[in-house]
């Protein structure tokens, strides 16, 4: 049995379903018995490779609410799918933000809506790249995500960061197949705050949250500071990073990797990955948008069921 993979197509407004489709059309040959179904509006049942399936979720009204509209349905019927069992795992394109909270989903992105939706507590929002513009891989878990810098601030707990480290030490063990993952935790403050110098958040935080999680069998380091512990990582010494508040994560990750990233959420039942970037209007419908990373988040779902559920055939 082959994976079946749900896509869903997102904000119409934007570049999702072009990259969408030209991903799959680009990985014709490397994944060449994938079966995929994508999800969106009925407006682009046309542009659908022929060897694929379509499920339309309505028709798309013009408007960003409507954009907003048509993006969730995409996603909440996606998910009823994967955990009926009818596909194996989930790629999502871009949705914008404010239009999908339009609709009533009162939450920060796609990685909080699907957490909504499956139930699930907690989850992850993991940035991933098995090449980068210095070869090696990089991986960087954000323990806060779409949140203000002083909301991020504030909800940096020991609870929060043990449990995020925890998160990525089972999908390290489980998707990616290693066995004694090492993983770094990034400090918060200048320098790590230089031994209290410039703040004591790593002592009264970082610090205790590192000792607990080694007392929990997790080889993990630091807290560390944010100007070396990336390069630490691309060049080998740790093969995660657990990064305090979305910028200096996401800063770091884009600059090593952009357009070879993959968003990977944690913590579901079910793989899901998503492209690195957003929706991009400024260049929607001009068909020149770079469907690399797309091509990665297809790739990296496939890859990550195989390593999941082992009894899957990867013969694509």
């Amino acid at each position: 049995m082959h994976p079946h993979i749900a896509i869903t197509l997102g904000d119409p407004r934007g570049i999702g379903p072009e990259v969408a489709f030209r991903s799959v059309l680009d990985l014709k040959t490397e994944l060449r018995h994938l079966p995929i179904t994508f999800f969106g509006p009925e407006e682009t049942r046309g542009m659908v490779p022929s060897e694929h399936e379509f499920i339309a979720v309505g028709a798309w009204e013009g408007t960003p609410t409507g954009a907003g509209r048509i993006a969730a349905l995409a996603i909440e019927q996606a998910v009823t799918g994967v955990l009926q069992g009818l596909f194996h795992a989930l790629v999502t394109a871009p949705v914008h933000k404010p239009s999908l909270r339009s609709t009533g989903w009162d939450v920060p992105g796609q990685t909080e809506m699907l957490q909504k939706l499956t139930g699930c507590e907690p989850v992850g929002m993991l940035m991933a790249a098995e090449k980068t513009g210095w070869g090696n891989p990089l991986k960087v878990l954000l323990a806060t995500t779409h949140y203000p810098l002083r909301e991020a601030l504030s909800l940096l707990t020991e609870e929060l960061l043990i449990e995020q480290i925890m998160l990525l030490y089972e999908a390290l063990q489980s998707d990616w197949g290693l066995v004694t993952p090492r993983i770094a935790l990034c400090g918060l403050n200048p320098h790590a705050s230089d031994d209290g110098l410039f703040g004591d958040e790593e002592a009264l935080i970082f610090t205790p949250a590192v000792k607990r999680a080694r007392e929990m069998g997790v080889d993990v380091y630091g807290p560390l500071s944010a100007d070396t512990v990336f390069h630490r990582a691309l060049t080998g010494s740790f093969d995660a990073v657990v990064a305090p508040y979305h910028d200096v994560g996401m800063g770091a990750f884009k600059t090593a990797s952009f357009g070879k990233g993959v968003n990977v959420t944690l913590g579901l039942p079910f793989v899901r990955t998503s492209p690195d970037h957003g929706t991009a209007f400024d260049i929607a419908g001009t068909s020149s948008a770079d469907a690399s990373s797309m091509v990665e988040a297809v790739r990296m779902a496939v890859y990550l069921t195989k390593n999941r559920f082992s009894k899957i055939s990867m013969d694509v």
